[in-house]
């Protein structure tokens, strides 16, 4: 299997650079993975596809100023930080940008000195190993300093950082938004759990792995960034009983979709849990737990692309993404949605 079997041509025009005004009007394009059939839906309308006793599953990760701005502490040079995981206390695995500047041992500032930075080691695939230095508290620290980091091929500035937040983030640790629930109002959320569905959260941390280009040609060579999760108690609860009442799991997002398939895969059933994730879902994948998924539309050669692929077929999938573009979706991040099930 390549990597370039899941290219498609996307017109530029057509990456969403700013969200819409109302989160659950954006569009929906709902694809009926057994028989190929697609309708065009607006998001909101997600309320109909959903039974009573089906179990709405969500990833209430919340994404924090990841991204700094600061300058060599021997050259002033400008130097990019995105944190994408904490290791301990005072230590991240970072993003550098320009990374030639940031060899072990090199010291950072920013906010005129507020935090600083050392370089201390050097991942397998070129990301920083950094221990931070600051008085007070870091998160408040970070606060100060930091800003969202919306993904490159989002040129616009964002005018409300809390659309790069779905309305139930709750704990931080994401460098980047589980993009699916941006379409979700609290509002929607309420009527849904009025019909009777129930609703449950479970927490992956989103890295920048997931979306960064694929450097091998053989899919099965490529080798997924671990992200951590937590599956609690009553999320474990509520789909046990959901599938033993023979009723379906939606899972929001790929991210959400790997979290309970990770369960699923090592231990066989849905059980409180935690830990880190390198699950790499392609076509072939065996889903044992979700029967349904809400996602956007996704990049070329992309690990999210061959996801939904493997949920659905991948040839399903691109006729839907050829309907999609003829239709005019907006794509990506800040774009439409899809529902198959």
């Amino acid at each position: 299997m390549k990597v370039s079997d899941f290219y498609y041509e996307l017109p530029e025009e057509l990456i969403a650079q700013e969200p819409i005004e109302k989160r659950d009007e954006s569009r929906l394009l709902v694809l009926h993975k057994t028989t190929g059939e697609i309708e065009h839906k607006i998001f909101k309308e997600i309320l109909h596809y959903l039974d009573e006793g089906d179990c709405l599953v969500l990833n209430n990760t919340k994404v924090i100023p990841a991204r700094l701005i600061g300058e060599r502490e021997d050259s002033h040079g400008k130097m990019e930080f995105v944190l994408l995981k904490r290791l301990s206390l005072d230590t991240w695995e970072v993003l550098v940008k320009p990374g030639r500047r940031a060899k072990i041992g090199s010291r950072f500032v920013f906010g005129g000195g507020k935090l600083k930075a050392e370089v201390i080691d050097r991942t397998e695939t070129g990301e920083r190993i950094v221990k931070f230095i600051y008085d007070g508290v870091f998160e408040d620290l970070l606060d100060e300093l930091g800003k969202i980091p919306l993904p490159p091929y989002i040129k616009k500035q964002l005018k409300d950082k809390d659309r790069y937040q779905t309305v139930y983030a709750k704990y931080e640790g994401s460098a980047a938004a589980p993009t699916a629930g941006l379409h979700f109002t609290d509002e929607l959320l309420k009527e849904i759990e009025r019909k009777g569905v129930r609703i449950a959260y479970v927490t992956l941390h989103v890295g920048l792995g997931t979306f960064r280009p694929i450097k091998v040609e053989n899919v099965l060579e490529h080798k997924m960034h671990s992200e951590y999760y937590e599956l609690n108690e009553e999320t474990a609860e509520l789909i046990n009983r959901t599938k033993l009442e023979g009723k379906r799991v939606f899972a929001v997002g790929t991210t959400t979709i790997r979290t309970l398939e990770t369960v699923m895969k090592e231990e066989g059933f849905i059980k409180p849990k935690k830990g880190w994730t390198d699950l790499f879902i392609y076509p072939g994948f065996e889903f044992k737990i979700v029967d349904a998924l809400v996602t956007n539309f996704h990049l070329p050669c992309s690990t999210l692309l061959m996801l939904v692929s493997a949920f659905a077929g991948r040839d399903k999938i691109f006729k839907a993404y050829e309907e999609a573009i003829r239709e005019r979706y907006r794509f990506f991040s800040f774009g439409d949605a899809m529902l198959i099930l």
